[in-house]
């Protein structure tokens, strides 16, 4: 391009830059327009490694009006942040630019979105990852955009990594898709939380000749801080104490569903305007909060890192009650504060680890990829039928979550050895290599980044320093912004009153245990007669708390802990199972005693204990009639679990007893998947009972 060419071209650029931000004296910085030029003008494939903030947005936007007024087709964003793509549409609106969006929220509109890319009425589409491995878009409207799109744009491009802190299977049909453009359709792949290995693996399948563009990692606007406390109470109180100190509004992350709705409650109640956010939350009322958020209407949403806010949202603090599993985990959660905010003052981040943190992290590491005899059993029974079986079809066959189940198919598509289609998967027939080395590389990989978030917390250096050498990041140097450099002195302490009401409040038991409605799909291919709707099931139950509570969860996780042995039910829980009973007064004629084999006299003194505080008697007990189906087994899907549950276990009432009519307490110890209850509960309604209502320490 001639001198006079590129200059009117870095023009046209600024114009539009400054339609999106809405500022007349907005200019591009060189690392900007060196990737736009890389895109609208050379036609290249281009990775940008920024910070959050860096203006990533801004770079496929103005490339996208370049390329449209020379009659490229539209461009195309694959990102898996809902909040962020309704910013993004919002902000390429003000530009005049076309936006649309296909993903599981608006299923209703995507008819309209089609016709719309079809007649040429749209600039930009935003697809969520999930949508490339869906058969019908994958068959009939991906050849189309691949063929005729003017740009792709892969947002989040870690999640393309599995050496990525957030590998995501879908995101791997992005591979495909590469090597399905014409030649000359540029790539723009963007993250802010790459270090040098996944760096190197998106370049790597990018192409060869990718442009690579890093800068630095720092984030002048943000203060880091660890605030270590013993225990949840005293966390819960800090956040209670502290929170409206924080500048601005912001986010409180927790690593668990549960853990949200709990904060939230809590803080409440001690004044805060709060509300929980997950991805559990439904659609429109995630709209309205993000929205409250952006607007400063809320002080806090108490999140999942299901939370990913557009870089219109200006937020003064970030607070983590509990630690992400990695650091570059971490990083990016910070990130979402500080955007739009002056580096003096600043926004504020805190992390209040928590001793629990390591169990979430196990629990979260135990889902990752099978092992090989799983998967091939899968693979053979796909063959073995010639035909396409659905998800839940293929969990008769296969101990999996759907879950875990569908994660991996999803690799196996991209691999080549499945096909998913309408209804279903099908096997191609090709072979297929099970990489263990690499699986155990990338578990190894989970571990060293693990022992770095502990490190995080336990560094003496800048801690805006040590997140940034985790990335890779040449740059690094001390931020004296951080605790540690002493640019942020948090307070520490906690009021007696707000510690006293959290205890309060984490000591408050009861959890509703939801009964099973529907059986599992497929029972009939393995020799179980069950279909359809739950008839004659338990009633609503309780527990005295989840495993991930903050309160009562603890001893939980220590009382079913591998190696932690049988015995009576501790005290402090057996209190708790009073105060449950108390707020819930069932009505109750009876107990029948789900039987353990790993805790016998855990459930034995549970079921004795509670039918000498009712004053009723233990009439029964649902048995382990086969031993050899172990405990556990099939625990990962529910077809598998009713069909062990029914071979190990079966209904023994005690001489003489005739249940009918009779208001029944199942007592177990804990609830996993809920089959256990439900065959239970149905053999006993079955034996004319009128109500039975499950009563258990943990739900997990």
């Amino acid at each position: 391009m001639t001198a006079p060419a590129a200059t009117a071209t870095r023009e046209a650029a600024e114009a539009h830059l400054r339609a999106l931000v809405g500022r007349d004296d907005a200019t591009l910085r060189e690392d900007q327009w060196t990737a736009i030029e890389a895109l609208a003008v050379g036609r290249r494939r281009a990775l940008v490694v920024q910070k959050t903030g860096w203006g990533k947005s801004a770079v496929y936007f103005v490339a996208t009006l370049l390329l449209r007024a020379e009659g490229a087709g539209p461009t195309v964003i694959v990102s898996p942040l809902l909040a962020l793509m309704r910013n993004q549409i919002a902000a390429a609106e003000r530009a005049g630019i076309r936006a649309v969006t296909i993903n599981s929220t608006n299923l209703e509109q995507w008819d309209e979105t089609h016709r719309a890319i079809a007649a040429g009425e749209v600039d930009v589409l935003l697809v969520s990852p999930e949508r490339l491995n869906n058969p019908g878009f994958r068959d009939e409207v991906l050849p189309r955009l691949a063929a005729t799109c003017g740009l792709l744009v892969v947002d989040e491009a870690h999640c393309i990594s599995d050496w990525g802190h957030d590998f995501r299977p879908d995101y791997r049909r992005i591979r495909t898709l590469l090597g399905e453009l014409p030649d000359g359709i540029p790539v723009l792949a963007t993250t802010a939380t790459a270090n040098a290995r996944v760096t190197a693996d998106v370049a790597e399948q990018l192409g060869g000749d990718a442009l690579v563009l890093r800068g630095s990692l720092d984030r002048a606007s943000l203060r880091l801080g660890v605030v270590r406390l013993a225990t949840a109470q005293q966390r819960l109180a800090w956040l209670a104490d502290h929170l409206a100190e924080q500048p601005g509004s912001g986010i409180v992350y927790c690593l668990t569903v549960a853990a949200t709705q709990e904060v939230a409650d809590y803080l409440r109640s001690r004044g805060h305007q709060v509300a929980a956010y997950s991805g559990q939350t439904e659609t429109t009322e995630r709209l309205a909060l993000e929205q409250s958020l952006i607007a400063g209407e809320v002080k806090a949403l108490v999140a999942t890192s299901a939370l990913g806010m557009g870089f219109d949202a200006r937020l003064g603090f970030v607070v983590n009650l509990g630690a992400p599993a990695s650091p570059v985990a971490y990083y990016q959660q910070v990130g979402r504060a500080g955007r739009g905010v002056p580096a003096d003052p600043g926004a504020t981040v805190v992390l209040l680890p928590a001793t629990e943190d390591r169990d979430i992290w196990a629990y979260f590491g135990s889902l990752s990829f099978p092992p090989e005899t799983l998967v091939r059993q899968t693979l053979e029974v796909l063959a073995a039928e010639g035909r396409s079986l659905s998800t839940a079809a293929l969990e008769t066959h296969v101990d999996l979550s759907r879950t875990r189940l569908e994660q991996m198919l999803k690799v196996l598509d991209v691999d080549g050895a499945v096909r998913r289609v309408r209804g279903g998967w099908e096997s191609t027939g090709r072979p297929w290599h099970y990489d263990e080395e690499r699986y155990q590389r990338v578990r190894e990989a989970r571990e060293r980044e693990q022992r770095a978030m502990l490190d995080y917390l336990d560094t003496d250096r800048c801690r805006m320093r040590f997140l940034r050498e985790q990335l890779d990041d040449p740059d690094a140097t001390d931020c004296g912004r951080c605790d540690n450099c002493g640019g942020l002195a948090l307070d520490r302490a906690v009021s007696e009153s707000a510690v006293a009401e959290a205890a309060d409040r984490l000591a408050r038991p009861g959890v509703p245990v939801e009964p099973r409605k529907m059986w599992p799909t497929g029972l009939a291919a393995i020799g179980i007669d069950l279909k359809g709707k739950i008839s004659e099931g338990a009633d609503e139950g309780r527990a005295v708390a989840r495993l991930t509570d903050l309160g009562h969860g603890g001893a939980l996780r220590e009382l079913f802990r591998d190696g932690a042995g049988d015995g009576p039910v501790p005290d402090g829980l057996a209190r708790a199972v009073v105060d449950v009973l108390m707020d819930w007064q069932p009505r109750v004629d009876g107990i029948v005693q789900v039987e353990s084999v790993r805790r016998p006299a855990l459930t034995d003194d549970l079921a004795r204990n509670l039918g000498r505080f009712l004053q009723v008697p233990v009439v029964g007990r649902y048995a382990v009639v086969d031993p050899d189906v172990e405990p556990g087994r099939g625990q990962a899907n529910s077809a598998q679990r009713v069909s062990a549950v029914g071979r190990r276990m079966a209904l023994e009432l005690d001489d003489g007893v005739d249940v009918s009519a009779m208001s029944l307490l199942l007592v177990d110890d804990q609830v996993v998947t809920g089959w256990t209850l439900t065959r239970a509960a149905v053999a006993l309604r079955r034996r004319g009972a009128a109500a039975v209502l499950p009563l258990v320490l943990g739900l997990g």
